[in-house]
């Protein structure tokens, strides 16, 4: 198998709202769109978002058909305080300020007019120093994510 290109499928109530907040804040562009169906990319994503509207007859199985909850699109970057003050000047909400985690990872959050949760994150070259496990950073003290550094194809969840 060759695989010549990638893209996450995200259903949500209002593709062109979606869209629209991607190319404003993050820098996407337009590649296709159709009545219920908007495809982005950038050059430097590896990956296309497609925002398809929840419902659409063209879901198969049935179950496809659900709202995007649980899940959230992250994009490593360079400078997570630039990114940070950039988004933050836009008027975009930040649904959770910057965080750093114990394993390395600086990241924050904010989310589209339909919920969909993005989040841009800074590898650190060290990791923070070991939190007390008296103060848990998240529900269970448990990392939940792990995205690859530049050049590595492995992704974790």
């Amino acid at each position: 198998m060759r695989i010549t290109s990638s893209a996450v499928s995200l259903n949500v109530t209002d593709p062109t709202v979606s869209a629209e907040f991607l190319k404003r804040h993050y820098g996407f562009t337009e590649d296709m769109s159709a009545d219920g169906f908007v495809s982005l990319s950038r050059p430097d994503a590896g990956f296309n978002v497609i925002f398809l509207r929840t419902g659409l007859a063209t879901f198969k199985p049935e179950s496809a058909k659900g709202h995007a909850d649980g899940l959230l699109l992250a994009f490593v970057v360079d400078d997570i305080d630039a990114e940070y003050e950039r988004i933050k000047s836009e008027g975009v909400e930040i649904t959770t300020p910057i965080e750093t985690e114990e394993w390395g990872e600086r990241y924050f959050q904010t989310a589209d007019p339909n919920g969909v949760v993005i989040q841009l994150v800074q590898w650190m070259t060290e990791p923070a120093a070991k939190l007390s496990t008296s103060h848990p950073t998240r529900q269970n003290d448990q990392p939940s994510r792990s995205y690859p550094q530049a050049g590595n194809q492995s992704c974790t969840d």
